[in-house]
């Protein structure tokens, strides 16, 4: 008997992702259709809809037209590799004989009561039949991510290491990462352009050349802007080259502190930039964000033999997908 630990779990993240894995039926294939073929197990549609619902309504939200139905298949097909994954790992863990006791079942229940539900055991039973879920069958699927997760959890047999030649070519690669971009602290005048006669041009002009003679430039954008930054006396903050438009922050970070652009014409109306403080790019040293990086590499070094894993699994398995 395979011992393995015990990790409280949200329960609405438990009913999503293990809907019916394992409890088909006749019955269900002709009403659900199969998706899939697992050695002598199915994957149902029904599954896979309840996997993907929630990914496809953000989906819709963002999508239109011939990218939506792009989209929506790529979720599907992921939710459909998923599943195989998961009836794979179960499989696996069938055929080496493991076992979980009923007590890890009953100590993922009683958290589960006690941290989401405040030791109401009513309240999570209602809970479950609202979703369509008998307590028994709610077991069932605790116990298949307990599988699942501790299997994945044993396919990292050796210990990954990254070295310190890896970190340091991360580290180099990208550098951009980790530090602050090129920072400028930025005031603008904004006066709309006329179609009729030059009479705007002529005021944003004669204002830059009231600015260049000593004006304070905020208390100039506080009497003429004309966009939303006027009652914070043309104030932006600081901000990086990807706050404006391209072609407003090139213009603006080749200003130096204290430097009043030229008149610029842009979509309908003309601005004036002031550079008021500018902050050069900052990038933290290697030692600084060693660990981070050190971190994240192993992460990867996991999750690709975890990769393997899977693949192996599949190589000998058969599967078929419709």
């Amino acid at each position: 008997m395979s011992r393995f630990s015990l990790r409280p779990t949200p329960l609405l993240a438990a009913a999503a992702v293990f809907i019916s894995l394992a409890g088909w039926s006749p019955a269900q294939e002709v009403l659900d259709g199969i998706a899939a073929v697992v050695n002598n197990d199915v994957v149902t549609f029904s599954q896979v809809r309840e996997l993907v619902a929630s990914k496809e309504k953000s989906a819709k939200d963002t999508y239109k037209g011939e990218e939506l139905v792009a989209k929506i298949k790529e979720i599907r097909l992921a939710a459909i590799n998923d599943l195989i994954d998961r009836q794979l790992i179960l499989q696996e863990f069938k055929s080496k004989g493991f076992q979980i006791p009923d007590y890890f079942i009953d100590e993922r229940v009683t958290t589960i009561v006690r941290e989401e539900f405040g030791n109401d055991r009513a309240a999570f039973i209602r809970t479950l039949a609202a979703q369509g879920f008998t307590l028994e069958r709610f077991r069932e699927l605790e116990k298949d991510k307990i599988i699942v997760q501790e299997m994945r959890r044993q396919a990292i047999k050796a210990k990954p290491e990254v070295s310190e030649a890896k970190i340091a070519e991360y580290y180099k690669l990208h550098a951009d990462d980790y530090g602050t971009p090129e920072q400028l602290k930025l005031r603008t005048i904004t006066i709309r352009a006329s179609t009729e006669n030059n009479s705007r041009r002529k005021k944003i002009e004669e204002i830059r050349g009231i600015v260049l003679g000593g004006a304070e430039f905020g208390e100039l954008a506080r009497m003429y802007s004309e966009d939303d930054k006027q009652e914070a006396y043309g104030d932006w903050g600081w901000i990086d080259k990807r706050t404006l438009n391209e072609s407003l922050s090139k213009a603006a970070f080749a200003l130096k502190a204290g430097e009043v652009s030229k008149v610029m014409e842009l979509a309908g109306s003309y601005y004036l930039l002031f550079a008021e403080a500018k902050k050069p790019a900052v990038t933290k040293p290697l030692k600084d964000v060693h660990d981070e990086i050190e971190k994240g590499l192993l992460q990867l070094e996991r999750q690709k033999m975890q990769a393997d894993w899977l693949a192996k699994l599949r190589k000998k398995a058969y599967i078929k997908m419709y």
